[in-house]
């Protein structure tokens, strides 16, 4: 009888033993499986921080638009910029080599050019875009006569891929810019006016031809 007791009790501690085993080598491949997923989480972090860094340092550059580059005016007095013009949607201020720009790094939101007449000055960034779309942009200055202002904004309004703005900084009265083209006009009534249109609107030099010119920015 005792022996049999004793069998028992040994066979019983036997168990334990095994269990006890069993649950110290699953707390060890937790252990590992923890260790092994924070491994995994933290060069995840570092990685998303080298590629956020990169990111960030990309933005920088892209935000400046001095790309290299030259007007060259042609016989039809339209002037051409001859370099590169960037296209990277950056949320910075980008600071161009002309005004008004012909294009370069801008906002990823468009100002709408579907006949738009602004009365206030816009946001480069976002016009640009508008050009990039193959809009043609008129901008004035407080030079410009009244009678021309009002004949070019009732043109544009019935033009689509069109704006039109004020802009004091710009060197001429009367400018007409698109994407890597601009020229001075004397005013409505310069048939230049009409061979800019004719030309540039959703013209050859436009990087995204059928791009949308609604649902963007407006005043």
């Amino acid at each position: 009888m005792g022996s049999a007791k004793k069998n028992t009790a040994s066979a019983r501690k036997a168990r334990i033993e095994e269990m006890r085993r069993a649950e110290q080598a699953r707390e060890r491949r937790n252990r590992i499986l923890t260790i092994a997923a924070s491994v995994v989480v933290v060069a995840g972090l570092v990685v998303g921080g080298i590629v956020l860094v990169q990111s960030q340092s990309d933005d920088s550059t892209a935000a400046d638009g001095k790309g290299k580059g030259h007007f060259v005016t042609g016989s039809d007095g339209v002037k051409t910029w001859k370099g590169t013009l960037g296209r990277n949607h950056v949320a910075k201020t980008v600071s161009y080599p002309m005004e008004p720009p012909v294009g370069g790094d801008h906002n990823q939101v468009w100002m709408n050019c579907n006949g738009d007449v602004y009365t206030k000055a816009l946001n480069n960034m976002n016009a640009v875009h508008s050009l990039e779309h193959g809009a043609v942009w008129v901008t004035y200055t407080s030079k410009a006569k009244k009678a021309d202002v009002d004949a070019l904004a009732a043109k544009v309004k019935k033009t689509p891929y069109t704006l039109m703005s004020p802009d004091d900084k710009q060197k001429d009265p009367i400018m007409l810019s698109a994407w890597g083209h601009q020229r001075t006009v004397t005013g409505a009534k310069d048939p230049n006016v009409d061979k800019f249109f004719a030309k540039f609107v959703q013209g050859a030099q436009t990087p995204e031809p059928g791009a949308a010119c609604t649902s963007g920015l407006s005043q």
